[in-house]
């Protein structure tokens, strides 16, 4: 399990990320592949029922943004969003809103500008984030922590390991732009747990 987490991790420290504003060097990173077979999540997979996510709102920095289903590529890699305006979610994960860490990426930018998740090391503790899904209702997380961290050393165990119930992990890029490599050397990760059982709401 731990093995598979960190493959996961390697690619999704690399697949949420673009390339710089212009003018770039390289263009916009792309997925890497892996080769120990398909990612595996702790938590309740999206395919118990789960109401999948439709919208993602973050008041605080300006977020408003519809979702994409995240899958795999054909070598086995995470795939990331085409559009750098909208985030990812990887639908075999849990659901946002379901038990377990549920996983959201985006560009933090590409050669056109900021993306979507541009000011998501903006977010600190207690900032709002809000699902709204399928079946109707909106699933309200509080931020807990924000983490700027060195690729090398991804927190595998923090981000993807078992939690008690419903979580958020937003993933970005950040830190300084590797130009040799065409890729961030940092990640950004925004954790959040549910929010009061009496702010979740229907219609």
């Amino acid at each position: 399990m731990t093995r598979l987490l960190a493959a996961l991790a390697l690619v999704l420290t690399l697949a949420a990320c673009g390339s710089p504003p212009p003018p770039p060097a390289v263009p916009a990173a792309a997925p890497t592949p892996v080769t120990t077979g398909p990612p595996t999540t702790t938590g309740t997979p999206a395919t118990t029922g789960d109401p999948a996510p439709e919208r993602l709102r973050i008041p605080a920095i300006g977020v408003d943004s519809s979702f994409v289903d995240l899958g795999l590529d054909p070598d086995g890699a995470l795939a990331a969003p085409e559009s750098t305006d909208v985030v990812g979610w990887f639908a075999a994960g849990p659901a946002p809103g379901a038990d377990g860490p549920a996983l959201v990426a985006g560009h933090v930018d590409s050669r056109a500008g900021p993306g979507v998740f541009f000011r998501l090391g903006e977010l600190a503790a207690g900032d709002r984030i809000e699902v709204l899904r399928t079946d109707g209702s909106t699933a309200a997380f509080t931020v807990t922590s924000r983490t700027d961290t060195p690729k090398a050393t991804f927190p595998t165990e923090q981000v993807y390991g078992p939690t008690p119930g419903p979580e958020l992990r937003l993933v970005t890029c950040g830190g300084s732009f590797d130009r040799a490599v065409g890729h961030y050397r940092d990640n950004v990760v925004v954790e959040a747990v549910a929010a009061d059982a009496a702010e979740w709401t229907v219609g």
